[in-house]
């Protein structure tokens, strides 16, 4: 899944932002952009599948500096193309199931922007642990992702053994590929994250969520 997962990110790199361009979302999306900012304001940030650098451009004006890593060149490409504060962010291929040890005060903090949603319920204490090991223990982790919209969302197609909900989502090739795609509660959030992680807070409004908290 994880290759499948790739592959159909990689074809996306041109395109992939359209999906923030949708005017029914746009009230929330700025509500989650200040949030962002705000979280992580004078933070030195790992951020971890970056894509297209959307976000990165985003907050980069507002923290000391950014690491912003992705699995796929072809995303990575499309984000440094960019423009950013000078000297602020730094571009980085890494996979986010072996992410390199930080070293100490490397960063403050963590930034995941609608990955979560991609990860297998079985493999999330996994992923967490990888943040926990690169961004350093006591660091601050801010993720957001979407919230499922009866209408808006791409409907779910089916879901596996483990809980696991997955969509169908169309190629830049025209061929059709399955996806996992997550949407958990607060309280599955809350006890899931809660065996890595303390002080967490999460917010809600009708089509994204974030959460923050401190890695253990």
């Amino acid at each position: 899944m994880r290759e499948v997962m790739s592959k159909y990110y990689a074809q996306r790199a041109n395109t992939y932002e359209s999906i923030y361009q949708r005017p029914e979302r746009q009230k929330d999306l700025l509500e989650i952009e200040q949030r962002v900012n705000s979280a992580l304001e004078n933070h030195k940030v790992l951020e971890v599948a970056c894509g297209t650098g959307y976000w990165t451009e985003r907050f980069a004006p507002v923290v000391q500096s950014v690491l912003a890593t992705d699995i796929n060149q072809s995303m990575l490409d499309v984000a440094a193309a960019k423009e950013y504060p000078l000297d602020r962010v730094q571009f980085g291929l890494a996979d986010v199931f072996a992410l390199p040890a930080s070293t100490k005060e490397q960063y403050s903090a963590c930034f995941a922007g609608f990955f979560w949603s991609h990860v297998k319920r079985e493999e999330q204490a996994d992923v967490l642990a990888q943040f926990s090991r690169a961004a350093g223990k006591g660091s601050f982790l801010v993720m957001i992702d979407n919230n499922y919209v009866e209408g808006s969302s791409t409907v779910i197609a089916r879901t596996d053994l483990a809980g696991n909900t997955h969509q169908f989502r169309l190629q830049e090739d025209g061929s059709r590929v399955e996806v996992v795609k997550n949407f958990p509660t607060d309280s599955f959030l809350r006890k899931r994250i809660g065996l890595a992680a303390r002080d967490i807070r999460i917010f809600r409004n009708q089509y994204f969520w974030m959460l923050t908290c401190v890695l253990k």
